[in-house]
């Protein structure tokens, strides 16, 4: 029998690659998935669940994401200020006239595991509301939505 070892990434040898995901005309949950297994990193043969081996994810168009059946109207998005009766609350079609950007970022925090890797995984996501994005220098790899 072959003695294998089993493979542990390290942090100092993490490599990063950009992608590009254009969210026009698709659903919502199906882009924040794709997203939420390109910022974990699920995808590399180099995965390792305690070193943050995720890339950068560049979201265009998120005020063109669909959402199916009622969820236009019936989801609601709440916040609070902290103070007593300092909550508000929006629907998606509200949050979409105001901030496109929170609806694919509220979806894939939903998604990224609770743990001290979420705001780094986070931190690395880039949603822009309309066709413009500031990282063409970074000549991202566009991603297909299945």
């Amino acid at each position: 029998m072959v003695n294998a070892k089993t493979f542990s990434l390290r942090t100092e040898d993490v490599s990063r690659s950009w992608y590009l995901i254009d969210a026009a005309d698709a659903p919502m949950g199906r882009v924040a998935t794709q997203i939420a297994r390109l910022l974990i990193g699920k995808s590399k043969p180099t995965y390792t669940p305690h070193v943050d081996d995720g890339d950068y994810v560049v979201v265009i168009n998120a005020a063109k994401t669909v959402v199916t059946g009622d969820k236009e109207t019936g989801k609601i998005y709440y916040r609070h200020s902290g103070y007593p009766g300092g909550i508000s609350d929006a629907t998606v079609k509200e949050v979409r006239e105001k901030n496109p950007e929170r609806l694919i970022e509220s979806a894939v925090k939903g998604m990224i595991p609770k743990n001290k890797l979420a705001s780094g995984r986070m931190g690395r996501l880039r949603v822009f509301a309309g066709e413009e994005h500031t990282h063409t220098a970074q000549t991202p790899t566009k991603v297909e939505i299945k």
